[in-house]
């Protein structure tokens, strides 16, 4: 059987590094299995889930480097959903229950102070047809309930019950379902939540593992036991640790926190954003991989740490700042051609521009200073402007090659008697406007001997 795996958000907003961690361990564990990976949108909730959403996701993907083989949308199958809610229910595994929430909450409350663990009664089962019957002509809606397989013969007399498997990221797992309240798949207005849409979806497109976070540990001796029932293969589980906010907190769709979109719009490099989703909260070190194939060697589920790991979006920076430096030409072209910057002096422009600069896009900045002039981000100081002056009449003439800034400030040097920072300093600030910035040994071959005069204080 082919290898396959799934990542399946839900469409009510932007996905999040948590979100895109989860995406890239199951697309990673299907190349490295040679499998397929899909897409799938769990967009049943209609009143939440867009179009516009889903697509912003597929955009985060693609811009992140993973392609699909498929792509499904939940809302599209449900015929399918409502025959495996029938089997169940003729199975007597899918029962109705008609308490409203505060009932049920009252009676969690009265569990918990008896020492009994907060789980739901199965009172529901108790009902009569005519009782089912007296509480819709009330105006009652059933929401409807898995019945677990956590008993003998009686429902009411639950007894520790083992679901057992071999997490791919954690290793041996042990869920009792006794311990569990008996998972809602259908609400009262008939639509369903997440777990019977899902299981359904993964044996219909023969998912053969199932890779997600930590949170959902418990949910999976649920739905193992839900693959049971509908006569199915249980597929392989893992669950990968969580990431945080560096305040600790949890990262969240709705929040905005972190999405991949405002990274991208950001000018972050996708592949330091996914290294860093990949290898955060592993047992080896975090560096910039500069293609999916190196991180896909890199990659290694069962290196995951149990406890979470907390994301920090300057460690992104700095991966990202890397990725760009190392950068050769040919790697660049195209976003440059984007960025205006073409023609014979783009390459040696990168080439002296790349070790300082954090975004592609920052080469812009650069670009415009080497054509056009200087920038006006630091006014060259009025004591050194008759220095400035001085050492322009000292250019050398043409040709030059890639000594003359060498020999150019040998002879200032020689003729003012300035050394180091007191030379340096001012004629960088006259040719670029800024302190700081790329060695002008390569600079000034870019600007040539006429474009430098003309910079002339």
């Amino acid at each position: 059987m082919t290898v396959t795996l799934r990542f399946a958000p839900s469409p009510t907003g932007r996905i999040h590094i948590g979100n895109a961690r989860t995406a890239l361990f199951n697309w990673l564990f299907a190349r490295k299995a040679g499998g397929r990976f899909i897409l799938r949108f769990d967009d049943t909730d209609s009143a939440r889930s867009t179009r516009e959403f889903a697509d912003e996701i597929e955009r985060d993907l693609e811009w992140l480097g993973i392609e699909p083989d498929e792509i499904i949308r939940q809302s599209d199958r449900t015929d399918a959903h409502d025959r495996a809610a029938a089997f169940l229910r003729e199975k007597g595994l899918l029962y109705p229950c008609y308490e409203t929430p505060e009932e049920l909450e009252r009676r969690r409350k009265i569990r918990l102070s008896r020492r009994l663990p907060p789980v739901y009664g199965r009172e529901a089962l108790k009902l009569s047809e005519a009782d089912r019957k007296r509480l819709e002509e009330e105006g009652r809606s059933p929401h409807w309930r898995f019945l677990l397989p956590n008993f003998k013969d009686d429902p009411h007399q639950p007894e520790r019950t083992d679901v057992t498997w071999d997490d791919v990221v954690r290793g041996p797992q042990t869920v009792d379902l006794a311990s569990m309240s008996d998972p809602v798949l259908i609400r009262e207005d008939g639509t369903y939540l997440y777990t019977l849409p899902s299981v359904v979806d993964d044996i219909d497109t023969k998912v053969t593992h199932i890779i997600r976070g930590d949170d959902h540990v418990t949910n999976t001796g649920a739905q193992i036991a839900l693959f049971e029932a509908l006569g199915a293969q249980v597929p392989a589980f893992g669950h990968h640790n969580l990431l945080t906010a560096t305040s600790g907190e949890g990262l969240s769709k709705r929040k905005g926190a972190l999405s991949i979109a405002s990274l991208r719009e950001d000018g972050l490099e996708p592949m330091a954003v996914a290294s860093l989703a990949v290898l955060i909260g592993a047992s080896g070190s975090v560096e910039a991989c500069s293609s999916m194939k190196a991180l896909e060697e890199r990659f290694e589920p069962s290196a995951s740490s149990r406890s979470a790991a907390k994301f920090d979006p300057e460690e992104l920076r700095m991966l990202s700042r890397q990725l760009v430096q190392q950068k050769p030409f040919d790697a660049v072209e195209q976003r440059l051609a984007e960025l205006g910057i073409t023609g014979a002096k783009a390459k040696p422009f990168w080439q002296a521009i790349c070790g300082n600069i954090e975004k592609i896009e920052d080469a812009a900045e650069w670009w415009v200073i080497v054509e056009q002039g200087p920038s006006e981000d630091t006014p060259l100081d009025k004591a050194d402007q008759d220095f400035v002056r001085q050492a322009f009449d000292l250019l050398p003439e043409e040709p030059w090659t890639e000594n003359v800034w060498k020999e150019w400030t040998s002879r200032v040097k020689t003729e003012t008697g300035r050394k180091g920072k007191q030379l340096f300093k001012p004629l960088r600030i006259a040719l670029t406007g800024r302190e700081w910035g790329p060695e002008l040994s390569d600079l000034l071959p870019l600007l040539g001997r006429e474009g430098t005069l003309a910079r002339r204080p």
